[in-house]
């Protein structure tokens, strides 16, 4: 029997275990850990506060934990004679089995990511020596059979990685790597770290295991607020993990319990100095053609924008109930705002980048966009825990199992199933909406963005336009006070592009506003443009509501023609901020698209008139722009140049308008008629098609083809910086769930 004598009453503890340490109750607030590789006993309190407890009395220091006592002699400072201070030699000099002991023990990540950030830079220097001992005895530990000590490890990587970063902000990253690794063993430091990692992550390790893993890479890539500066992901590209990476997608159950970090991980590390270098992880995404492993990928993606989406709806659902509805109906659309408000759910714009340097880059993800989804066997339940995550905005987290076994239903399962680029439309339709918030406009303007490297790509547009292959498509519309929201059930099943020029005319009439979103009005025109060029040069005659107009959904060409009055009326205050002429510019050459080449996409004759017929109708918008830009290109300015190219766009249109204008006055006043019907108006067009002249236009179908480098280099240094700290913070938050992983693993010898 042991018999510890202290302050208190002498306590009876039992005969020790076959363990190193052993675990025993004083009284109701406090443990003894008896720890035999040591002999040392020390108290810890059940409700600790960084490691300390509560004192014993007000003479005495605080006690400790057994971790918090290792962890202070890893930065332990001693005052020899003469008083100047020198920091303690390696800890395990006179414990041998210091670090093994030390792996052993649940790490107290709060208490050791704070000594980290409390150390000044003096005694950095002096303690470096032990910090790089710290860390190469954790990647050493990866390699131990003892699961737990993996673990802890694992963890107390991530509080060194956070650590030292936090404390260094303003140190160049060869001095945060010196401080962690030594920078003249760093190579091979960093090269045994990842071998490890991949080694974990391919080999039969747990799930959980592998989850932490992906968690310290998460963890290491973040670090800092720009990757690019984080100079440690040198190595990460040198030892790269990027087919551990595509093994996880490849195969169906790691992939349900780790494919949404491997995404984001994929895509944070294609960004690291993109620009600047040659990335291996961006050659390497490029070229894979692994069938399996893409579709893996497309799974991944799918489902999480299918969970923002049916979030979202039952949150829709939600806000539609109750009391709060009566009282919107009541007032009529006062309220709208509200709405649109509480339904602003925040993003996911990691899933987003992902999906986009998917598109972007390999050419071969295009067929995954059309995969259809009857049934998505995604995921496995897991047979061991795994760590909890706490509750965090809608649209930041994976997709929790549930979630991954219930994949998106087909709106009717007689006639189609679901895909991803279905899905992301959806999507689109609903972080579209609104573009007031910062997270939001970036998420439209990336949604737009991919949108367009779809329009220009061959094989996306074979599909887009397949009549054989039809779909019903469900968008979200905003509320608007002009309109009643469209019932569902009315969705007629079309061939995809109609669902993307549906979304395009949907941001055009529902953004015309103070603070114009140029930038995604122009996205938007240009993408109705690559569609156009495609139907054209194939011949496709595509039957879409080129003209027709009722309340729930706009045509293509009235919602131009609204956009080009939008534009008229406020002048003034727009070109304060934009070249609204350039805008001007796109929109009159569509309408250049339809005169010119109509003949070769627009699906009858009577379209043909009937465009000529929405031409006449609003002649004034046409006559009122021509008015303004003659204008402003007569007149020395800014915007001279700029406008003088919409009054020669605008030759034909004019003419059109011209022509027929009298002649249908004529033939108002020989039949002594004072409103023509809209029938009237079309055979007087038709029967003088013969006498109307126009001017042949070139470069009409030609486009200028999407370059990430230079216009969007610095959207997207933004945007990944902004996916960074959310990554970073989410992982802080949800990354080592220590009782859960120590649990599991408590069985394991």
């Amino acid at each position: 029997m042991i018999r510890f004598h202290g302050a208190r009453k002498s306590t009876i503890l039992p005969e020790w275990s076959t363990e190193n340490k052993l675990l025993v109750s004083v009284n109701k607030s406090e443990e003894a850990i008896i720890d035999f590789g040591t002999k040392n006993l020390v108290m810890s309190q059940v409700e600790k506060k960084a490691g300390l407890l509560r004192r014993t009395s007000s003479s005495k220091k605080p006690l400790k934990e057994k971790v918090v006592l290792m962890y202070d002699e890893i930065f332990a400072v001693s005052a020899p004679a003469g008083g100047k201070k020198w920091w303690k030699e390696d800890p395990a000099k006179n414990n041998p089995r210091f670090w093994d002991e030390l792996f052993l023990m649940k790490v107290n990540l709060e208490y050791l990511e704070s000594k980290l950030e409390s150390v000044n830079g003096e005694e950095v220097q002096r303690i470096q020596d032990n910090i790089n001992s710290l860390f190469h005895h954790c990647v050493q530990a990866l390699g131990e059979e003892h699961q737990i000590k993996v673990v802890n490890a694992l963890q107390t990587l991530c509080a060194l990685f956070r650590g030292v970063h936090q404390k260094n902000k303003s140190a160049s990253g060869f001095d945060i790597i010196n401080m962690l690794m030594g920078f003249d063993k760093a190579e091979q430091r960093m090269k045994d770290l990842m071998e490890r990692l991949d080694s974990l992550l391919c080999g039969d390790s747990s799930e959980s295991l592998k989850s932490l893993c992906l968690k310290l890479l998460l963890c290491l890539v973040t670090v800092t607020d720009n990757i690019s500066q984080n100079t440690i992901l040198e190595y990460v590209m040198i030892n790269s993990i990027f087919e551990a990476i595509l093994q996880i997608l490849s195969d169906p159950s790691s992939r349900g319990q780790h494919g949404y970090d491997a995404v984001v991980l994929l895509a944070l590390l294609v960004n690291y100095r993109k620009y600047e270098s040659v990335n291996p992880y961006i050659v390497k995404l490029s070229i894979v053609d692994d069938e399996p492993t893409l579709d893996g990928m497309g799974v991944v993606l799918h489902q999480a924008l299918t969970e923002y989406n049916r979030q979202y709806k039952d949150k829709e659902e939600e806000n539609q109930g109750g009391f709060f509805s009566t009282l919107t109906s009541m007032v009529g659309s006062m309220f709208i705002a509200d709405v649109d408000e509480k339904l602003s759910v925040q993003t996911n714009e990691a899933i987003l980048l992902a999906l986009y340097e998917a598109v972007h880059l390999n050419r071969n993800f295009i067929t995954v966009l059309a995969q259809s989804h009857p049934e998505i066997d995604i995921a496995v339940t897991p047979s061991t825990p795994t760590p909890t995550t706490p509750t965090t905005p809608l649209g930041t987290t994976p997709p929790s199992l549930d979630v991954m076994n219930n994949p998106e239903l087909p709106l009717d399962p007689n006639l189609q199933t679901s895909n991803l680029l279905i899905t992301f439309l959806k999507y689109a339709s609903i972080v579209m909406q609104d573009t007031k918030d910062e997270h939001r406009l970036n998420s439209a303007r990336l949604c737009l963005i991919i949108l367009t490297c779809i329009a220009e790509d061959q094989y996306a547009n074979a599909f887009l336009h397949d009549d054989n292959i039809n779909f019903r498509v469900s968008l979200h519309r905003m509320p608007m006070r002009h309109r009643k929201k469209p019932p569902g059930k009315n969705i007629p099943s079309r061939p995809l592009v109609c669902a993307v020029l549906d979304l395009m005319v949907e941001f055009i009439v529902t953004h015309m506003m103070k603070d114009f979103p140029m930038d995604l009005y122009l996205r938007c025109v240009q993408i109705i443009h690559k569609l156009l060029c495609y139907q054209k040069k194939c011949r496709i005659r595509l039957h879409y509501t080129w003209r027709e107009l009722w309340s729930a959904s706009p045509s293509l060409y009235a919602a131009l023609i609204n956009l080009l009055k939008f534009l008229l009326s406020n002048e003034t205050t727009l070109l304060a901020k934009h070249n609204i002429f350039h805008l001007a510019l796109l929109v009159v050459n569509l309408f250049n698209m339809f005169i010119t080449y109509g003949d070769t996409f627009l699906p009858t004759s009577n379209s043909y008139d009937e465009l000529y017929y929405e031409i006449v109708r609003m002649h004034q918008v046409f006559d009122n722009l021509y008015c303004m830009v003659l204008r402003v290109s007569t007149n020395t300015g800014q915007w001279k140049e700029a406008a003088s190219k919409v009054t020669h766009a605008l030759v034909n249109i004019r003419a059109i308008i011209n022509h027929f204008n009298p002649k249908i006055e004529s033939y108002a006043a020989v039949n002594h008629i004072s409103q023509l019907s809209e029938e009237q108006v079309l055979e007087v067009v038709r029967s003088h098609y013969d006498t109307l002249t126009l001017k042949l236009q070139d470069g009409l179908d030609q486009f200028e083809r999407y370059s990430e480098q230079p216009k969007e280099a610095a959207f997207f240094k933004e945007l990944v910086r902004s996916i960074s700290l959310n990554v970073r913070k989410n992982v802080s938050l949800n990354t080592l769930s220590q009782d859960v992983l120590l649990k599991e693993f408590s069985t394991i010898s």
